[in-house]
């Protein structure tokens, strides 16, 4: 099963980089699987999160979709502070998360599995409203997480975070095209 999630995370992945919705619908299946596969790792917030890409797929493909119906949802940058006011919350959050984790659970890795959790959420949001700088966050989520995934024993899924850091400057280019071009078209 694991397997299987991972080769739809990469075609997720490849399809998002491309901005074809169907990349929602492999997030979607993928996110389903690996709830599972993270509960019985003791990876807890890890497994509520694929709780959330599930629920945040739907959201993508509703929201690319309706968007295709007019006109493509273009990608966007967000002023760096509303960034910087993100960064300081979700920090909060997870250290109150791994807190609550460390002293009431078995999971492994409370604070690094908290912040990777809760930044993730964020990041993925961020897809879902084609914010270019979505990638900064999920080069720093990816590294945290290769380690954390290995050390409980989903090498296939660890080594699929590698394979998105080494993705990710793909999906920097494209998207970034895509905001200059728009960038270009709203200047006429």
């Amino acid at each position: 099963m694991e397997n299987l999630a991972v080769f739809l995370a990469i075609a997720y992945l490849f399809l998002a980089i491309r901005q074809n919705i169907l990349c929602w619908l492999c997030a979607a299946f993928s996110s389903l699987i690996y709830v599972a596969l993270f509960f019985n790792v003791k990876l807890y917030m890890e497994s509520v999160l694929n709780i959330f890409y599930f629920c945040m797929a739907v959201y993508g493909w509703l929201s690319w979709r309706s968007s295709n119906k007019n006109s493509s949802l273009g990608v966007v940058s967000w002023d760096l502070r509303v960034h910087l006011r993100s960064i300081f919350l979700i920090s909060i959050l997870s250290i109150a998360s791994g807190y609550f984790l460390n002293r009431h659970t078995d999971a492994a890795f409370p604070y690094i599995d908290s912040l990777t959790t809760f930044f993730s959420i964020w990041a993925t949001f961020l897809v879902a409203k084609k914010v270019l700088e979505n990638w900064w966050y999920w080069l720093i989520i990816d590294i945290a997480s290769i380690a954390i995934y290995w050390e409980r024993g989903l090498s296939s899924t660890s080594l699929l975070f590698l394979l998105y850091v080494v993705m990710i400057p793909f999906g920097i280019h494209s998207w970034r095209l895509s905001y200059k071009e728009s960038q270009h078209d709203y200047a006429r």
